[in-house]
């Protein structure tokens, strides 16, 4: 056993034994171990990227909608996935900040323009968005896996499963310079005591598939951020839990009286 498990084991293990602490003292004592083992829970996005993207100043940035795209012979994608997936991916791409994510409106307007998207010409539909909407680059990919826990929190029969792709275009040079590929699948503490650390941040529960989403969207996102340069420190920083939160203010995009596109604030 390394040392790094046994620092994980130790502070799963205390936060455990306050099950006979008052709600409130449990609740606090949650968000104290959770911020302290946060680094010792293991990362499920594997990241590819090219050297240059170091080189990258970006200032705007299109989300295109993800779209399904189950292996041949997989199992259906859940009802929702791909949109739930989107949504947490405009919503991390905006509380990142230091850059400005075009509203999900002018994205699905632009896209009706356009031929429907498929996995055969995915990557050409997000270049064209990209011109589109005059942005530095486009975040966009696939659900490959969208599988909804059965069961209760407690008591579940089958873990929720997620699988999906997401690519990064700089719109300079057409080139996909990032690409993050993310898959998990809860497992029971009983068959990986290592997962204790994913254990005690959920609760002890068998958690949704949005939710293993959400992890994955924020590590991929997170990466993805430390990796480029940022036009602008001053670019307002969204403090949302939405995506659908993001115009509020009277905010529009336009890209037509401000170089390569920029936020206004409505009069």
């Amino acid at each position: 056993m390394t040392a790094r498990q046994l620092t994980v084991l130790a502070l799963c293990g205390g936060l455990l034994t306050l099950a006979a602490c008052s709600d409130e003292f449990k609740d606090r004592a949650r968000e104290a171990y959770n911020s302290s083992i946060e680094e010792f829970v293991p990362k499920d996005v594997d990241v590819k990227a090219v050297r240059s993207i170091k080189t990258l100043t970006i200032n705007t940035v299109a989300v295109m909608p993800l779209i399904d795209h189950p292996p041949p012979g997989g199992e259906p994608l859940a009802p929702g996935g791909a949109d739930a997936i989107t949504a947490e991916l405009y919503s991390q791409a905006t509380v990142a900040g230091g850059w400005v994510v075009i509203p999900e409106d002018d994205a699905v307007q632009a896209l009706q323009n356009m031929p429907p998207t498929t996995p055969q010409d995915l990557d050409q539909n997000a270049r064209a968005l990209g011109r589109t909407l005059s942005a530095d680059g486009v975040l966009y990919g696939t659900v490959e896996r969208y599988q909804e826990r059965v069961g209760l929190d407690y008591s579940a029969a089958s873990p929720a499963a997620v699988t999906f792709r997401l690519k990064f275009v700089d719109m300079k040079s057409g080139e996909i310079v990032w690409q993050a590929n993310f898959a998990k699948s809860q497992k029971a503490l009983s068959q990986n005591l290592f997962s204790l650390a994913n254990f005690v941040q959920n609760s002890g529960r068998w958690v949704r598939a949005h939710e293993i989403a959400a992890e994955g969207v924020k590590e991929a996102v997170n990466d993805l951020h430390g990796r480029i340069t940022l036009a602008s420190s001053n670019v307002q920083r969204f403090e949302v839990r939405s995506y659908g939160q993001l115009k509020s203010g009277n905010m529009s995009f336009t890209s037509h009286n401000t170089p390569g596109g920029a936020y206004e604030q409505g009069q």
